[in-house]
């Protein structure tokens, strides 16, 4: 009786703790406040000191990166605003909150010298901003020697060992930098990556589920870096060098500089690479029920990279501004990769041949960017009118040799070939919003066309003599052009926001093999991908706001040039790989339902359904089972089901910690080798990211994650993980930093993994030089950085 009592008051004080809150809710209305400079320009991440004048209590709010923060208050009551940035001058005035929707707020520029300036807010690590996150890089920076270092210690993303970059499941995200999709492989744009300075990144956005300003070829989510363009006043900059240290080494050097005047703005952003590694592939693959060749190769990929960002742009008028882009990288490299291959009678535990090969690879590549973009402000409620042209090249060549010695009988066959890859890639776009009758409407235009050209020229030495190897010899011409449209709205009713569109593309492709046989292909077709974002407020926990989230999205995921070529690269004696020039585009339909507390992502429900999915396969050659051939074919259809969870361990003034997982379960239905497949797998990703403060001057951090029975395409992956740490230190004024860090601590970041398809049974083993030990110098001129506490999403920032 007693136990039932102890219930019963239990479910009447939650009853009636839920009815407050209900009640709670009713009283509250939105104000969306803007914080602009002098010339109307956003100011991100203004802190915002709110407190009710007949209430003791103050709250912070911080500006997002379009200087726009909505806080909830009760009609009729009269508030005091306190904003203060850096740079500017304080403002502080008090409003009666009374048929108000919005406030503008102007910052005066403070000629003030920083030192002389205490602001203390909350800057986040993480940041849920209408329908993307938004991730704060200076804390992940510290410890990383280049952005992609950076991109691997973002809690909640998963990076592979070809660069793909995964958001929500098993899709590889797109990437753009400044908002710019580069048309490049996962490959290609890790180099791009490892290139770049960590210390160059302003912001790096994850939009799981892009809207229709987006671009339809976004299945798995985007990746938008945005680089660093100056800061608010004069002169500053960095210095940053350092190294890296597995079983080989890395060492970097790198400068930053910014300068801003009332009239324009600059920057330089270098850095120098030189790189080395390794990495090993054991495969033991099954070619009957007693025959299985096994195959150890072990790569070694010196390399050399220099980057160089330029930036230049001026506010014309207070309405109009124009920004020039450019950005240029180049890398040497010397691949040498060696295999010994043998193939072995399972029963007897006989050699019936071994065969040691050696393939070099000695090639450079060039990528050049530039842009020019221009915006036009319409009004003082957001609306603006973007121009943006940009024009992106690249030129590689590599010149590889290989040779094949039968061990027990001397040379079997060696070669040598040159092959180049072409691409110029052009873009237009421009995008219109304004809000008119409470609806803001967005719309624009682009086109963007790719051409690729890839010529291999090989030959084959027989008894000494030079002869043309035709399998390998080849030429190959592509070009894409995509022409699209949008349309979306969004519109607020209190604590409701609602934005749908939808997107129109034209897709047009032409492929052309001239040698070795003249083949084509070609492909038109327009496509629509509609897009409902729904948002509501939830209600209000001691001051937090729960928001919930719904989301849908058609995405289309299309061939890339490397997947159409069809000329076969060189791998070993009994590999190679190729591409398909008859693969079909997928298309994805994304739901997701999600949930944030004060704007940070706490959890997470979606479901992908996928139909003409290609990936990549694997098949024996009908010829000669001891060969296989690696390529892309269109397997019928999947659906992925996937939630993802974050927690906070409450912190104090100097420790905060984030937990997150992440579940994905994918089942394929299709056609492999003209046999039904099903395939059925679900894996689980943990994630952490912590940070403890050791007095004023020092951090020490850990990040990692953990995947158990992971999956890649067909590929079955055991446990793997990593775990990382780091601690760093400031002197001289706090002007120079020293970080030291050591990454994969316990060496686990490599996996075993097993392929069951059709006629393919493989089982290997992967690793690389990942675990390291590094240490970063940087040091800082100019106007004083800002220093960081870390409060559980978010760093608090104290600038004296």
């Amino acid at each position: 009786m007693m136990q039932k009592s102890k219930r019963f008051l239990q479910f009447i004080l939650v009853l009636q703790l839920g009815m407050m809150q209900v009640a709670a809710f009713g009283q509250y209305k939105p104000l969306r406040l803007t914080v602009v400079d002098a010339k109307k320009q956003p100011i991100s991440f203004a802190n915002m000191a709110i407190q009710k004048l007949d209430s003791p209590y103050q709250r912070n709010q911080l500006t997002d990166s379009n200087g726009i923060a909505i806080v909830l208050l009760n009609p009729g009551a009269i508030y005091q605003f306190k904003t203060v940035a850096i740079g500017y001058q304080a403002d502080t005035r008090t409003i009666k909150f009374e048929q108000l929707s919005q406030v503008q707020i102007v910052l005066k520029e403070t000629t003030n010298q920083l030192k002389e300036v205490v602001v203390t807010s909350t800057k986040p690590l993480i940041k849920q901003e209408d329908d993307k996150t938004v991730v704060d890089p200076e804390p992940l920076a510290a410890s990383s020697t280049n952005a992609y270092e950076t991109m691997e210690k973002i809690p909640g993303i998963f990076i592979d060992q070809d660069g793909n970059i995964y958001l929500n499941g098993l899709s590889p995200a797109g990437v753009q930098i400044n908002g710019r999709e580069l048309k490049m492989s996962a490959s290609d744009m890790a180099t791009i990556l490892k290139s770049l300075p960590p210390s160059s990144i302003q912001k790096i956005e994850l939009v799981r589920t892009p809207s229709a300003k987006y671009d339809a070829s976004g299945g798995g989510g985007v990746v938008n870096i945005i680089l660093k363009k100056g800061v608010k006043i004069g002169l500053n900059g960095s210095v940053n060098l350092g190294n890296n240290q597995g079983v080989y080494g890395n060492q970097f050097i790198g400068l930053t500089l910014n300068n801003t005047t009332d009239k324009y703005n600059v920057y330089l952003n270098t850095q120098y690479n030189q790189n080395d590694g390794y990495s090993i592939v054991n495969t033991d693959r099954y070619l009957s029920m007693d025959t299985v060749l096994k195959q150890t190769a072990k790569t070694l990929s010196p390399n050399k990279s220099a980057y160089i960002g330029f930036g230049l742009g001026s506010n014309w008028t207070d309405r109009f501004e124009l920004n020039y882009d450019a950005r240029m990288s180049g890398q040497s490299f010397v691949n040498t990769t060696n295999n010994q291959s043998l193939l072995q009678n399972i029963a007897a535990q006989q050699n019936l041949s071994a065969i040691a090969s050696l393939v070099k690879n000695d090639g450079s590549s060039l990528n050049i960017n530039q842009s020019v973009r221009s915006k036009l402000k319409l009004d003082s409620l957001g609306g603006e009118w973007t121009v943006d042209v940009s024009y992106n090249l690249i030129r590689a060549n590599t010149e590889q040799d290989y040779n094949n010695t039968l061990l027990a009988g001397g040379l079997v066959s060696k070669g040598a070939g040159d092959f180049s890859n072409d691409r110029d890639f052009y873009t237009y776009q421009t995008d219109y919003k304004k809000k008119q009758f409470g609806i803001t409407m967005e719309a624009g235009l682009k086109s963007s066309i790719l051409t690729f050209r890839n010529n291999a020229n090989y030959q084959k030495d027989m008894n000494g003599i030079a002869v043309k190897d035709a399998f390998r010899t080849s030429a190959y011409n592509f070009k894409e052009q995509i022409n699209a449209a949008y349309l979306q709205g969004s519109k607020t009713w209190g604590a409701v926001i609602l934005k749908f569109g939808t997107r129109i593309e034209q897709t047009i492709m032409q492929g052309k093999q001239r040698i070795p046989s003249d083949t084509s292909f070609s492909l038109n077709r327009t496509d629509a991908f509609p897009y409902v974002f729904l948002s509501r407020k939830l209600f209000t926990i001691s001051g937090y706001e729960m928001r919930g989230y719904l989301v849908y999205r058609k995405t289309i995921s299309r061939p890339s040039y490397e997947f159409l070529n069809p000329f076969p690269k060189y791998i070993d004696p009994f590999l190679y790989e190729s591409g398909n020039p008859s693969l079909k585009p997928q298309f994805t339909s994304n739901y997701e339902a999600n949930i944030s507390v004060d704007d940070k992502p706490i959890f997470a429900f979606g479901v992908n359904e996928t139909k003409d999915i290609f990936t990549n396969v694997v098949y024996q050659s009908p010829n000669n089972k001891q060969i296989a051939y690696r390529t892309y074919d269109n397997l019928g259809k999947s659906k992925e089901t996937y939630f993802r969870g974050i927690a906070v361990i409450p912190p104090g003034k100097a420790f905060f910690a984030v937990l997150g997982a992440q579940y994905n379960h994918n089942v394929y239905n299709g056609i492999y080798e003209q046999k039904p497949i099903v395939f059925d797998k679900a894996t689980w990703t943990f994630f952490t990211f912590q940070s403890l403060k050791l007095g004023k001057l020092s951090t020490f951090t850990i990040n990692g994650f953990w995947r158990t029975n992971g999956q890649q395409q067909f590929y079955e992956l055991d446990n793997f993980g990593q775990l990382n740490s780091s601690l760093n230190r400031q002197f001289l004024n706090k002007k120079l930093t020293v970080t030291l860090s050591m990454n994969d601590i316990f060496f686990t970041n490599k996996n075993t993994f097993a392929l069951r398809q059709g006629s393919i049974y493989a089982v290997g083993l992967r690793e690389s030089d990942s675990r390291r030990w590094g240490i970063n110098i940087r040091y800082n001129f100019g106007i004083k950085p800002k220093e960081q506490k870390m409060d559980m999403f978010n760093s608090e920032m104290k600038v004296n």
